[in-house]
């Protein structure tokens, strides 16, 4: 149901468990059973095309096999795209003598915490709309982590700094409304503060003040979209990939804590790189009594979370025909 009754599906982890080779696979798997299937790399250390074996993908739609698409969103370029734009839009409204100025504003902010982040969030917010109108599945091969928990919650963040900016842009323009009402012969009265600011949001602005509070406005409008799609069970899931080690089982939990609260639709954990049982010899014997310590360890605490275990290969997954094995296994455990 994962594969057919979902329309976004998330896979999280962290870095070095096999999130990309599992993305991958879910992807050839889905398209394999005749869905049209978006593969979307978050990850600033892109593999994609390590995992398909083929040439780099890029941050433009790539045809990967008949029914599966790649694409690769890169930070940097995300973050000199967004500061582009925003530069262009600030010099509309400025003199000559201040660019200088604007532009140094631009280079402090690429170096301010946050900016990858929140131009990334726009551009897989932007994704994500376009994607459910062209496909029927998209798959994010997200970053480690802590990187897709701040990624999950920056709409509301985000949010919440548009609706102070839009606030403090409005009490600006009250305060403007109020000197000139008090100046002689202005000849005009204040707006009805009774009035509803939503249905006119820029009534009365001048062109300065209404095209950045468009702009605003239609930020906030996507991330609230955006964030209405990741909290939907129906349409979205979330799927952590782990091995059965100590470290990633730990950090497992405290994601599946924190997207618990913010009541995500976690749908299940991959367990990835399990010893199959041929493997012997005293080496992998130890390695095997261990590995079951922590099997029962990841039973336990996420007893009440889907699990699909996944054996560990003897060669490096590269490759279609690779992850077209790697598909069939995903069937076998449950997908």
């Amino acid at each position: 149901m994962l594969l057919t009754g979902q329309r976004l599906l998330l896979i999280g982890g962290k870095g070095g468990v096999g999130k990309t080779t599992v993305s991958s696979a879910l992807a050839v798997l889905a398209s394999q059973r005749g869905q049209k299937v978006l593969l979307v790399s978050t990850d600033p250390a892109h593999s994609l095309a390590d995992a398909f074996g083929r040439a780099p993908i890029g941050d433009r739609i790539a045809r990967l096999t008949p029914n599966l698409d790649g694409l690769e969103l890169d930070p940097d370029r995300e973050v000199e795209q967004h500061l582009a734009k925003v530069s262009a839009q600030l010099k509309r409204f400025t003199r000559p003598e201040m660019y200088a100025e604007v532009e140094r504003q631009m280079r402090l902010t690429r170096q301010s915490p946050g900016a990858q982040e929140a131009a990334m969030l726009e551009r897989i917010a932007q994704t994500i709309e376009l994607g459910l109108s062209d496909y029927d599945l998209l798959i994010f091969d997200t970053a480690p982590t802590g990187h897709t928990l701040r990624l999950l919650s920056l709409p509301e963040a985000m949010a919440a700094w548009t609706q102070g900016l839009l606030q403090a842009n409005q009490r600006a323009k009250k305060l403007g409304d109020v000197l000139d009402h008090l100046t002689p012969k202005a000849g005009r009265d204040l707006d009805n503060p009774l009035g509803d600011p939503k249905e006119h949001a820029t009534a009365g602005m001048d062109e300065r003040s209404k095209a950045i509070t468009e702009t605003l406005l239609a930020r906030q409008r996507l991330l609230q979209r955006t964030r209405e799609v990741l909290l939907d069970h129906q349409r979205t899931a979330l799927l952590f990939v782990l091995t059965p080690e100590k470290l990633p089982i730990l950090e497992t939990a405290r994601a599946v804590t924190s997207l618990q609260q913010e009541k995500l639709p976690l749908a299940g954990l991959v367990v990835n790189r399990v010893l199959p049982d041929s493997a012997d010899g005293d080496f992998l014997a130890k390695r095997r009594a261990q590995e079951q310590q922590h099997l029962a360890h990841i039973a336990s605490e996420f007893a009440k979370l889907p699990r699909y275990q996944l054996p560990l290969q003897a060669t490096d997954i590269q490759g279609l025909e690779a992850l077209q094995r790697m598909s069939a296994l995903l069937t076998e455990a449950g997908f």
